[in-house]
């Protein structure tokens, strides 16, 4: 299976280096020196790494027969891309590969059906699930433990315990100030209640 790693950005300097948007959980394993990797366009490979480094935050990859900042700038916005064994895991039993988890059914701890798992969209705080409700309209689900309560890819689902509001409209006061402001309602209705009364 042929997957996507990272996507090449600007070249770094004068001798050869890029950029790289990481698009894999394990990059020390598929970005490595000596990794060869298949390219879209298919013109631009294969490359193979010869250096990575990280730089303020970013990885830069140089690769072999590149050596100049005009031969980076022509690899920019090229997908590099991996052959993995559909078979494999990644060595944390919690953690899934994309491929997993896309196409999975999503369901309530209750049995009830919210839709299907189209998209993982990898945010700097957290991941999210892009799931595609039966109407066509889409919904985000955290994936973090709280909601995410279970994955079975044998059954081929994900299990979800979602906040009121996150699939339907129960939604709860998300503000303390609309809050404070309910109960002081509550509470002239109350007095002007019991000021009938008198």
């Amino acid at each position: 299976m042929q997957l996507v790693v990272a996507r090449i950005g600007r070249a770094h300097g004068i001798k050869g280096e890029v950029t790289v948007e990481v698009r894999t959980d394990e990059p020390e394993l598929r970005l490595g020196p000596g990794a060869v990797l298949a390219t879209d366009p298919a013109s631009a490979g294969p490359l193979t790494i010869e250096t990575g480094r990280v730089h303020s935050g970013r990885l830069l990859l140089r690769f072999a027969g590149v050596h100049d900042r005009t031969g980076a700038e022509a690899l920019r916005n090229t997908l590099l891309i991996a052959d993995v064994d559909p078979d494999e895991r990644p060595e944390d039993e919690d953690e899934y590969y994309d491929h997993q988890l896309i196409d999975l059914d999503v369901v309530t701890e209750d049995g009830t059906a919210v839709g299907r798992i189209t998209e993982i969209s990898h945010l700097p705080t957290q991941d999210l699930f892009v799931v595609e409700r039966p109407d066509g309209a889409e919904v985000y689900v955290p994936f973090v433990s709280e909601i995410v309560t279970g994955i079975d890819l044998d059954e081929q689902r994900a299990v979800i315990a979602p906040p009121p509001g996150l699939i339907d409209d129960r939604a709860e006061i998300a503000s303390a100030r609309d809050a404070d402001a309910e109960d002081a309602d509550a509470e002239d209705a109350a007095a002007k209640d019991s000021g009938d009364e008198a």
